[in-house]
């Protein structure tokens, strides 16, 4: 596969827009911005200036990051068009996103999951969440690094590594990890490279990057919005949805993903469910409010606790009535059945979407990627094995018995006698608790190595919404609050993410660039030994 260098079209008329991209650029220390004149070019459209300095900062800043798999080349064109086309503008209009490299989108780029095994997937068409956003005026710029496959390939996998694009690095840290899969997506937005970008989650792969890159990422109810051309892991609990700056930008986003699609049975209900997002957002949302404050998930991390507490004093004095809750389904029995129900339809899933790629494509089903992998095992399997893919090789089918019983026990226990209970009994509408831990040490040794933590696999094993906003981080690096409610409940997660957000914006913080957290000056002054 090219890199995303090759994909950058670098004619004159890009050249004069890129002088005028100065004021785009995003701001990181002194060193690291690029000297780029600030005359603005004449006879440019906001659409095309936009997807210039979008590309402008994916030039300057993604050779330390790895966030970005490939820029589409015809992306400047496409938004250039959208400028002179005499259509109503859309409610995306001229906004760059960029799609997780698990997302079929119309053009050139293909669609390889990272996998080397995908990197001649050139679909030709756009799943329908892209057409969505599309015909909303969006301009699509390119594809996102992810954990290759979504982080199902194996157990002791590294969050954020594919065999295509690379390893992703935290612009919070460049040595700390960006959490996964939806790894790109989350640098990129942390980092400025885009406003917003679509990740996928299963479980925890739109919260988890968000949460430790420091920005805002909702995963919809399951069905809310299409999967349709999106390689899958599971029809229970995949989704896509949106990771941003900021929660309006969330808002506008769902607004135009959200319905529904006659490929997808999942979504029947979409279009009758969504509603304006954006209208439903208020600064005083929190006035009045009940929520639930899940004390069981806490006390794994001190630090994250520090900026937990401080979160809900943030929510207090807005109003909120916060409710504790001290006890939780029972996480260890509801994961078991989870592996389960993954693993069966990972198979059955992955082999329906692999039968729909084109001809160029010679792995046809799961176990043709494994053979693929065992003989490309040098570029694929360097890191880190396939366990989990031969795993769901050996798996028996979605009509078998003891998979029909594990999606059974996982979805009651995680969402009618888990969330549903939890909200009902202690009276409240949301549900709140720190998102993950802070970002951990890209390790090739010992693989991922987090002190888990946080709530969110009962929203996704439930098929619950879950959104996350920056609650401050821990020396330097982000971490996460969660929101989590009810089905279909995403408009009043994202009115209590955005009243939290305007009254704390200081708990957002900007990326730095930095190699480790050990450069802080504190940290320093802490290694050192003392005076003698």
């Amino acid at each position: 596969m090219r890199s995303f260098f090759d994909h950058i079209i670098m004619g004159a008329r890009f050249m004069r827009i890129l002088m005028a991209t100065a004021a785009a650029m995003l701001a990181l220390p002194a060193t690291a911005q690029p000297a780029v004149p600030a005359t603005a070019p004449p006879r440019v459209g906001v659409a095309e200036a936009n997807a210039a300095a979008a590309i402008a900062r994916i030039r300057a800043y993604n050779p330390r990051l790895n966030a970005v798999i490939a820029i589409e080349p015809a992306a400047l064109a496409q938004a250039r068009a959208l400028d002179l086309s005499r259509s109503p503008r859309g409610a995306l209009h001229g906004l760059p996103i960029l799609l997780k490299d698990n997302i079929d989108m119309a053009g050139s780029l293909p669609t390889t999951a990272g996998s080397l095994a995908l990197k001649d997937n050139v679909t030709g068409r756009d799943a329908p969440l892209a057409a969505r956003l599309r015909a909303a005026g969006a301009v699509m710029l390119g594809k996102t690094n992810l954990s290759e496959w979504a982080n199902i390939r194996a157990d002791a996998s590294i969050s954020g590594w594919s065999a295509v694009g690379g390893q992703t690095r935290n612009p919070h840290a460049l040595s700390r990890n960006t959490c996964g899969s939806s790894s790109g997506s989350g640098a990129a937005v942390a980092a400025q490279l885009v406003d917003a970008a679509i990740g996928t989650e299963t479980d925890g792969s739109i919260t988890c990057p968000a949460a430790m890159n420091g920005i805002v990422g909702l995963k919809p109810t399951v069905g809310l919005v299409s999967r349709t051309h999106v390689v899958p892991i599971s029809h229970s609990q995949d989704t896509a949805g949106p990771m941003t700056r900021d929660v309006a930008t969330a808002a506008r986003l769902l607004t135009v993903l959200a319905g529904s699609d006659p490929a997808d049975p999942a979504t029947r209900e979409a279009d009758a469910r969504k509603t304006d997002y954006v209208a439903a957002l208020r600064p005083d949302a929190l006035k009045g409010a009940r929520i639930g404050v899940l004390r069981w998930a806490t006390g794994w991390h001190a630090g994250v606790d520090a900026r937990f507490e401080a979160a809900l004093a943030v929510l207090k004095a807005q109003g909120a009535v916060l409710v504790d809750i001290t006890t939780g389904p029972n996480r260890r029995e509801i994961g078991g059945n989870e592996f389960q129900v993954l693993l069966t339809e990972l198979k059955a899933d992955l082999n329906a979407y692999l039968a729909s790629t084109p001809a160029t494509v010679t792995a046809r089903t799961l176990a043709d990627l494994i053979a693929f992998n065992k003989a490309n095992a040098a570029a694929e399997l360097g890191l880190f094995g396939q366990d989990t893919f031969e795993k769901a090789q050996a798996t028996k089918g979605l009509a078998d018995p003891d998979y029909l019983k594990a999606r059974e026990m996982s979805l009651r226990l995680a969402g009618k006698e888990g969330i549903d209970k939890m909200l009902a009994e202690a009276k409240v509408t949301v549900l709140v608790a720190p998102t993950t831990a802070p970002a951990w040490f890209i390790d090739p040794v010992n693989a991922d190595q987090s002190p888990g933590g946080g709530a969110g696999g009962l929203a996704a094993v439930a098929g619950y919404p879950h959104l996350t906003v920056p609650m401050g981080g821990v020396r330097g690096l982000p971490v996460g609050l969660s929101f989590i409610g009810a089905a279909w409940s995403e408009a009043r997660l994202l009115a209590y993410g955005y009243a939290f957000e305007q009254a704390a914006p200081d708990m957002k913080l900007v990326p730095r660039l930095v190699q480790t957290v050990e450069e802080q000056a504190d940290v320093q002054r802490l290694f050192a030994p003392a005076a003698r």
